[in-house]
């Protein structure tokens, strides 16, 4: 099989050949753009799942259709260490020059790029990372109060006003938004709630890990009303079919069935996983169709490949005691567990154990579904850490803590 055809594309955020199983998510963005275009009110919307379950290749795909919709667009990550008002105002000032060029909407975006430059000027001491181009002089009393919450409130209702006024709607896209600080994520809800008070159309579309809806349950009470929350997880065996085997036909090649229920099998139908396989399977084939056997052949390739980058990225951020941790939950299994029985495998009281639970909650490697339970947010993380910290190795990372 020619590897230059090969269709499959794993990478962080890669676009799939075939993007199956999302297409009721994009529906429900589709519907949202077109009643915010008339007036309508409509829900926000986070999509909250593991790692490696195609998130962010779905972000940007619903951004590109709500562009194809008619609506103007802001696309960040929420890198750790960057402030959301520093990623927010650069791409909020080329929103409002965008506006600018609509006749109908100009004052309101002339408007809006003052209380910009209020914005980032009173909150330039609070949040040292902004930097910003100002195109005009600042309003005073409009946005400047150097109150974050209210601020940003009131710029993005200049944003939703000038939007209106061209007949269009704004959606902001942010990734990896477990990141933003709990502070600013409570201002970022309050600033969306009184746009949609004033049926202004502006919606935000952000994604993250499952920790996620409890943080913007605990930023604002009333976010759960405010958002739709779809899960984004592993994909049915029919859509998991799909994506191996409709970009393999679209090169006129042919696998077999039993070869794509095994790489379903490996893969437990995680999207990223799925690309990983695919691309081995077809490299490993010497012709087509695609066997059982060259999946065999290919899932220890494939392995090694994610050991190397997708998992070992994560295990570099560790600490030797987090290390521990995550190696006694692994020994438990897939989980999710107790907290009392990760400590209990690592000898350890349960509350010495809370600031490293903290820890990997912080960096994104573990959540909890419920009170007292501990899961890990990368799927198959268990059988990775049983390869790279054999059981006997553990023994003295966890006694040293």
């Amino acid at each position: 099989m020619d590897p230059i055809r090969n269709p499959f594309a794993p990478g962080a955020g890669s676009p799939p050949p075939e993007l199956a199983g999302r297409s009721a998510v994009r529906e429900r963005m589709r519907q949202c753009i077109g009643r915010l275009r008339i007036g309508r009110p409509a829900k926000s919307m986070m999509l909250i799942g593991l790692r490696g379950a195609g998130k962010t290749v779905l972000l940007f795909q619903m951004l590109k259709d709500a562009e194809r919709d008619g609506a103007i667009t802001i696309r960040i990550e929420a890198p750790e260490g960057r402030s959301l008002p520093a990623l927010l105002a650069p791409q909020i000032r080329l929103v409002l020059l965008k506006l600018n060029r609509w006749s109908q909407a100009q004052a309101y975006a002339v408007r809006g790029l003052r209380a910009l430059a209020g914005f980032a000027g009173k909150l330039k001491a609070t949040y040292g990372d902004i930097e910003v181009g100002l195109d005009y002089e600042p309003e005073p009393g409009l946005a400047d109060n150097g109150e974050l919450e209210g601020d940003l409130a009131m710029l993005l209702e200049q944003v939703g006003r000038a939007a209106q006024a061209a007949d269009t709607a704004v959606a902001i896209f942010i990734d990896e938004l477990q990141y933003v600080k709990e502070s600013e994520l409570e201002a970022l809800i309050s600033a969306l709630h009184r746009v949609s008070q004033q049926q202004l159309p502006i919606t935000l579309v952000g994604a993250g890990l499952p920790q996620l809806r409890g943080k913007m349950g605990e930023a604002k009470t009333y976010a759960e009303r405010m958002f739709e929350f779809p899960e984004i997880g592993s994909l049915s065996p029919s859509d998991a079919r799909a994506a191996i085997v409709i970009p393999i036909e679209n090169e006129g090649e042919r696998i077999e069935d039993d070869a794509v229920a095994l790489i379903i099998e490996q893969t437990q139908g995680y999207p990223y996983f799925l690309q990983e396989w695919g691309k081995h399977a077809w490299d490993d084939a010497a012709r087509s169709p695609i066997s059982a056997a060259d999946v065999r052949n290919a899932t220890q390739q494939a392995v090694v490949t994610l050991d190397e980058s997708f998992f070992r990225v994560r295990f570099d951020r560790l600490t030797p005691k987090e290390k521990a941790y995550l190696r006694a939950m692994a020994a438990l299994g897939p989980g999710p567990h107790r907290s009392g029985d990760i400590a209990e495998a690592l000898h350890r009281p349960t509350t010495s154990l809370g600031p490293i639970r903290s820890s990997l909650i912080a960096k994104g490697m573990i959540w909890s579904p419920t009170h007292g339970d501990t899961a890990f947010t990368v799927p198959l993380f268990d059988d990775f850490m049983k390869r790279v910290m054999p059981m006997e190795k553990t023994g003295d990372i966890a006694a040293s803590g």
